[in-house]
């Protein structure tokens, strides 16, 4: 299970008050699905400490001060993810650090080094432990948690998941999360739909792959300063930053701005002025870009 130092509890006001959260504290999974999803809603994904050469600290007073005090930052997925990790420990609910291969695209997942971080969480009175996850960086990211079971179709927040088995070598059964490609579920429906095939709108593509070994705090030290200094890491070379909208998704990777809308269109722009590009960050993503950051190449 993970442990940390407990939030005090100004620090928990703070963190709720950050992602606008009124609702109850309980350790239940009515709390965990609304958690989960206004802190995916209001606290963007950013890269901007290892783009200006800086490692993320994750320690926990260091993530209060960043992504919920400052309330002009967010953070990668260890920040996101210890975050949350500690909050829902404060709750009450039971924690496994999970760490996963970022498949999006790769021909053969083992190409893929384990770099993601993840959670499993045990919730009193459920039969099966959730997948939670407020740190991944794409548009298939789950918005609100799934219960650890494979080829069930999950809808939420209007987005489309589930998980499958795939082969793969070890003694654990590796655990795939894929997004719905084609149409969207509308927040709060949930259906099932079998893994093998009857999908008629779309395409689902795996997102990343995982087993349920865990792993503690001092693992993700090496990977997040692996991931924040390595010359060959993406999040060290260009500018890699997401938010939710009202009505979908958006998106600056390097210099090409991406907006996605519910309604499947998709605008993109290519940014080629550094002012423009602290402009855009700093009124369409609700981010203050450090000093010291070269957003453009």
């Amino acid at each position: 299970m993970f442990e940390t130092t407990p939030f005090a509890a100004d620090e928990l006001d703070s963190y709720f008050r950050r992602i606008g959260w009124e609702g109850d504290r309980r350790a239940d999974a009515e709390t965990l699905r609304g958690v989960h999803l206004a802190h995916s809603r209001a606290i963007p994904f950013e890269n901007l400490d290892p783009l200006r050469g800086t490692v993320p600290s994750l320690a926990p007073s260091d993530l209060i001060a960043k992504l919920v005090r400052d309330g002009r930052r967010g953070g990668y997925c260890y920040e996101h993810n210890t975050l949350f990790a500690a909050v829902l420990e404060a709750l009450g609910l039971g924690v496994t650090l999970l760490t996963a291969r970022v498949v999006v695209g790769a021909q053969r997942f083992e190409e893929r080094p384990r770099t993601h971080m993840a959670l499993l969480v045990d919730v009193p009175g459920e039969p099966r432990p959730c997948l939670a996850d407020v740190g991944f960086g794409a548009p298939g990211a789950l918005l609100e948690p799934v219960p650890l079971t494979a080829d069930v179709e999950f809808r939420g927040a209007g987005r489309r998941h589930r998980l499958v088995h795939a082969p793969h070598r070890g003694p654990l059964e590796l655990w795939v999360l894929e997004t719905h490609l084609g149409t969207r579920g509308t927040r709060g429906e949930q259906g099932e739909q079998g893994a093998s095939g009857e999908d008629r709108d779309g395409d689902w593509q795996a997102q990343y792959a995982f087993t349920l070994e865990p792993f503690e705090r001092s693992d993700y030290e090496v990977i997040n300063w692996h991931i924040a200094t390595n010359p060959r890491s993406p999040f060290g070379s260009r500018a890699y930053v997401q938010r939710l909208t009202p009505d979908g998704h958006l998106l600056l990777n390097g210099p090409l701005l991406t907006e996605s809308h519910a309604d499947g269109t998709v605008k993109q722009r290519e940014l080629t002025d550094e002012a423009e590009a602290r402009r855009v960050l700093d009124e369409e993503f609700g981010i203050a870009v450090p000093d010291g950051t070269r957003l453009l190449p």
